[in-house]
């Protein structure tokens, strides 16, 4: 009579959760977008091809167009919030953005912060220089030189890159990839050292500038979405967005578009 008394009543809760509405049953984050219609991504806004800012101040990118696809798909108006790469995961936590989009590699570090969506791209720190022996290295314990400036984007796992293969060199942490680009430029660096998209993106932005990378990436990294990892459901809905837009080719576009195009560069400041 127990057993039959215990599966009324879970058969019971199953009917009721079914019958709910999917803003009822959603956790923190999702129930945030449905209530408010809005998708907040945070994104530091100058970490190009991944976003940045055109020459009518809007916001342009690889994770911009995967963030908007996401949000068409939820039904819901997308907020970008631009700030410093380094006050993202903490803006994650204190849910002053739904998720993050900013070329986040996923390591240990930050899985034990948030959950990450994906991968949906690959990537692999390179160096940004004017050196050319620099240009030509094969290892990465060949920039362990205490005679070298390298330069990183602070909070970045190319900052912790630089510790643990070149603990001899002097890092310097920089705010955002156009102020470390520019101290490579005008000489105050010996090298930027940052993901092959960007570095390879420089290099075409500034012709004129003398600078170089690699031809191969230091190392492969895994890329994706941070989210809260409060919110299961979220983490879901996301996760089958994405997956979705890999199976139908619509992420291979903008990959296309942002990594294979370089046409976007004329819509540059």
């Amino acid at each position: 009579m127990f057993r039959s008394l215990q599966r009324l009543l879970l058969g019971g809760l199953l009917a009721i959760a079914v019958a709910l509405p999917l803003n009822a049953l959603a956790g923190d984050t999702l129930q945030r977008v449905v209530d408010f219609k809005v998708l907040k991504v945070g994104m530091s806004g100058n970490q190009p091809p991944m976003s940045m800012t055109n020459r009518e101040g809007g916001m342009m990118g690889f994770d911009v167009d995967v963030a908007k696809a996401l949000a068409d798909a939820m039904k819901v108006k997308l907020e970008i919030v631009p700030m410093p790469f380094g006050e993202l995961m903490n803006a994650l936590q204190d849910n002053k953005v739904d998720m993050v989009m900013s070329g986040l590699s996923i390591t240990p570090e930050r899985t034990e912060m948030v959950s990450f969506v994906g991968p949906y791209m690959m990537s692999g720190k390179s160096i940004l220089t004017k050196n050319s022996v620099l240009a030509r290295i094969e290892a990465s314990n060949d920039f362990n030189r205490n005679d070298l400036k390298l330069l990183a984007l602070s909070n970045s796992t190319s900052a912790s890159f630089v510790r643990t293969v070149a603990p001899d060199a002097q890092l310097i942490e920089v705010a955002s990839y156009d102020e470390g680009v520019a101290m490579v430029i005008e000489g105050k660096a010996d090298a930027l050292v940052a993901d092959m998209p960007v570095c390879v993106l420089s290099v075409a932005r500034y012709p004129e500038a003398g600078l170089t990378t690699l031809e191969r990436p230091l190392t492969v990294e895994p890329v994706g979405i941070a989210v809260s990892k409060d919110d299961p459901q979220f983490f879901n809905l996301v996760d089958n967005y994405l997956r979705a837009y890999e199976k139908t080719g619509v992420l291979g576009k903008i990959r296309e578009k942002w990594f294979n195009d370089s046409s976007w560069v004329a819509a540059l400041p």
